[in-house]
C-alpha cells in the first residue's frame, strides 16, 4: 500500500500532499487512508483529507414524496454501470466540474474496468440526463461527483444509489465536503478521526 502522510497533517482546508500518480494502486491506497485527489489540469496532483468530513448514512437519506413519484414516471430509467464514461463526461461538463480533466477521467475509467468504480445513470427516453460516480471499497462508497441536466436527475441517481446501498448493507457514503444541497438530503459532518475509524471497520 502506498504510504501517504498522516491525514492529521492536512492543513485547515484539508490539503495533505502533492505529487505521486493516479495509478489504480495509488488511488486505492489513498481511499483506504481517507484521502482523495482533486486538482486542476496541468497542475500538480493534490491530495485531500478534510476535517470534518461530509458523510451520508444510507438510512438517513431524505427522499421526498415528490422525488419518489418522479422516479416512478415511465419516461425515466435508472441503472448502474451502463455508461460510466458518459456520467464522467456529464460531470466534467458542469461549470464546477473543471477538475474532471482527461487525466482524471482515464484514471477512474481504469478503476471502473477493475471493478472498483461505479456509476448510476438516469435516462429520460434513452437520453442521459443525470448521474453520479464514485469508488467502492468494502462497505464504503466514496462519491466523487454528480450531474443533472434536468430538474432532480442527480437526486434520482443518489436515491437509486441509496437503495442499492441499503440492499448491500453499505455502512457509509463519503461526500467529502459540506454543501447545503447535501445537508438537505440527509448528509452530516463527521470528524476526520471518526471517519477514518469507520474506514478501518468497513473496508
Amino acid at each position: 500500500m502506498i504510504e501517504f502522510p498522516d491525514p492529521e497533517q492536512a492543513n485547515v482546508d484539508g490539503l495533505l500532499a502533492a505529487g505521486a500518480d493516479l495509478t489504480p494502486q495509488t488511488l486505492i491506497s489513498a481511499y483506504r487512508q481517507g484521502i482523495f485527489p482533486w486538482y486542476e489540469e496541468d497542475g500538480p496532483i493534490l491530495w485531500w483529507s478534510p476535517d470534518p468530513r461530509m458523510v451520508l448514512f444510507p438510512d438517513a437519506f431524505h427522499c421526498s414524496r415528490r422525488l419518489a413519484r418522479r422516479m416512478r414516471q415511465a419516461c425515466f430509467s435508472i441503472r448502474m454501470d451502463t455508461d460510466f464514461a458518459g456520467v464522467m463526461r456529464g460531470c466534467a461538463d458542469r461549470q464546477e466540474g473543471t477538475w474532471i480533466h482527461p487525466e482524471m477521467m482515464d484514471a477512474y475509467q481504469r478503476l471502473f474496468d477493475l471493478g472498483y468504480a461505479h456509476s448510476v445513470e438516469v435516462r429520460r427516453e434513452n437520453e442521459l440526463v443525470g448521474g453520479l460516480y464514485g469508488v467502492q471499497l468494502g462497505r464504503m462508497f466514496f462519491a466523487e461527483s454528480m450531474f443533472s441536466s434536468i430538474t432532480d436527475a442527480s437526486k434520482m441517481a443518489l436515491a437509486h444509489l441509496i437503495q442499492h446501498a441499503q440492499g448491500e448493507s453499505w455502512a457509509l457514503i463519503d461526500c467529502q465536503f459540506y454543501t447545503r444541497h447535501l445537508a438537505s438530503l440527509g448528509a452530516v459532518e463527521m470528524p476526520r478521526a471518526a471517519f477514518i475509524k469507520r474506514l478501518v471497520e468497513n473496508i
